[in-house]
């Protein structure tokens, strides 16, 4: 006998819990309280979400500094009203510690899967697997991993208390234990492709993202992934059903199954989340949404002038007044001799007097600052990849498909200051870099030197494998987004500044 199923399915959330975008500061047709209203679940429904959801908005910003005030935790409440089922961590729910998590977790109804998590201390609420018997008696087995280059890019405090083991073995290990009680298997993978989907040509051999690899070599009937923020409504891969949900809840994919007591089939469709919403938990969040953005629109100083939106491929061709500010709150926070940063994936600017809102919108990331030990050629080195940006079609610049594809990565472009450095786009990549020297033209020498980074690119992450064997000299535990503020409070009217000179040939 036939037996039908549904999945509603969500993964990096980051957040958008109201229908706000709160860098332009108007509704959004996205956010968790919207899809309330598109789910309608039944015995024979599973709700189920792939991670990334405590870091990306600024009232989870906001909530998480002061929520000793709050007795309501906003994400797990969005959820809760949405009957979510199980659910697995994304590399960014680490970001906050311990006790962040574990409160999170604790407040969730659903059920947490994360099959490559060890918690010693036991305090965090999470199972590796599940099995869920539906209203007409079928067996649904389910898993979660997150990719375990959290342990490359978390700080290492936040990972004291527990372990994240290798998620191909972890998964493995999962469906073995699932595949004698279930009908249908599930993994629930916060990581991506490593292959293009269409031509199969390897993108990644990193180990970052394996969802090709768990298709292919484990016998998952359905593989939800996430991570890299693709829209991937529905592709089969080696018999494993995959999908992606793109990021920020402005889309969510609707999956349905049929089960003949072999193998199930399915089909899967992208839906617009609206901003429709229900009353509750509306009314009840609002007081936090309101004092978040009460906060996101206090002044909190000058620009003498200011900074339009900056285009990604003309502020990486000439600089950007951006990254020029944040590198000298960098620069003045650690006294580095040299600071690097990256911009968010859409161009901005800041415009003055200077708001919350505008810092948070300019600086997306819950970065903090690591100072390391370089010498002239590392920097060499993370220039040349910074060249790699770049790529010439008809003799004109333009954006290398490798900061494209299968993700859009140009926050893995870095500015730099206290350098003085030209690229020749007519050389090939790793020869491109044809001038290093200090502000003043004078050779840098061999070093050793201190360059100031985030916490992120001090992992190495993004190609710039190199820095992470260089010495840590220094950690730091404020967020860029606050060190920003209080530079400029400090620094009001902050003049336009120039730390940093860089020129582009083709």
């Amino acid at each position: 006998m036939e037996k039908t199923f549904q999945l509603y399915f969500t993964s990096d959330t980051h957040g958008h819990i109201f229908p706000v975008n709160y860098a332009a500061n108007q509704p959004e047709d996205s956010g968790l309280l919207a899809l309330k209203s598109q789910v309608e679940k039944d015995g024979n429904t599973l709700v189920l979400d792939g991670g990334d959801s405590l870091q990306g908005t600024p009232l989870i910003q906001y909530y998480l500094e002061h929520r000793k005030e709050w007795n309501v935790h906003p994400v797990a409440a969005a959820f809760n009203t949405l009957g979510l089922d199980y659910f697995t961590l994304g590399n960014h729910d680490f970001n906050f510690g311990y006790e962040v998590l574990r409160d999170y977790l604790r407040a969730m109804e659903g059920s947490c899967l994360c099959a490559n998590l060890e918690d010693p201390g036991g305090e965090l609420s999470f199972r590796p697997w599940a099995v869920q018997t539906l209203e007409n008696g079928l067996r649904v087995g389910l898993t979660g991993v997150v990719t375990d280059f959290v342990n490359i890019w978390e700080q290492p405090q936040n990972l004291e208390r527990i372990r994240v083991t290798d998620a191909f073995q972890a998964a493995s290990k999962a469906l073995a234990a699932l595949k004698d009680q279930c009908d249908v298997c599930v993994c629930i993978y916060h990581g991506g492709f490593e292959e293009d989907l269409e031509t199969g040509r390897v993108l990644s051999e990193s180990g970052e993202n394996i969802a090709c690899k768990i298709a292919r070599q484990l016998d998952f009937d359905l593989l939800l992934t996430g991570h890299q923020h693709m829209a991937v409504e529905g592709v089969e891969l080696s018999g494993t059903y995959a999908v992606q949900c793109p990021a920020n809840v402005g889309r969510y994919l609707h999956l349905t199954g049929r089960w003949d007591g072999q193998k199930p089939v399915f089909s899967s469709q992208l839906r617009p989340v609206g901003r429709q919403h229900l009353e509750e938990p509306f009314q009840a969040l609002l007081p936090l949404e309101q004092a978040a953005q009460k906060w996101l629109d206090q002044p909190i100083g000058a620009l003498e002038q200011t900074i339009p939106p900056e285009g990604k491929l003309e502020a990486a061709l000439y600089g950007s007044k951006v990254a020029a500010l944040f590198n000298q709150v960098q620069l003045d926070a650690t006294g580095a001799d040299f600071a690097c940063t990256s911009l968010g994936n859409d161009p901005v600017g800041i415009t003055s007097p200077v708001t919350m809102r505008g810092v948070t919108a300019a600086y997306l990331f819950a970065n903090t600052l690591v100072v390391l030990e370089v010498t002239e050629e590392v920097l060499r080195q993370t220039l040349e990849r910074c060249a790699a940006y770049f790529t010439l079609k008809d003799g004109v610049p333009q954006i290398s498909e490798e900061f494209l594809l299968p993700k859009v990565e140009h926050y893995n472009y870095d500015f730099y200051a206290g350098l003085s450095y030209t690229f020749d786009l007519r050389k090939s990549v790793g020869s491109r870099v044809v001038r290093l020297t200090r502000l003043d033209g004078s050779p840098l020498g061999k070093g050793p030197f201190r360059l100031c980074t985030s916490n992120y690119r001090a992992t190495g992450t993004g190609g710039y494998e190199i820095l992470r064997e260089c010495p840590v000299l220094w950690r730091g535990g404020v967020e860029m987004p606050d060190l920003t503020a209080r530079y400029i409070q400090e620094h009001s009217p902050v003049p336009s500044l120039h730390n940093g000179e860089m020129q582009v040939i083709w």
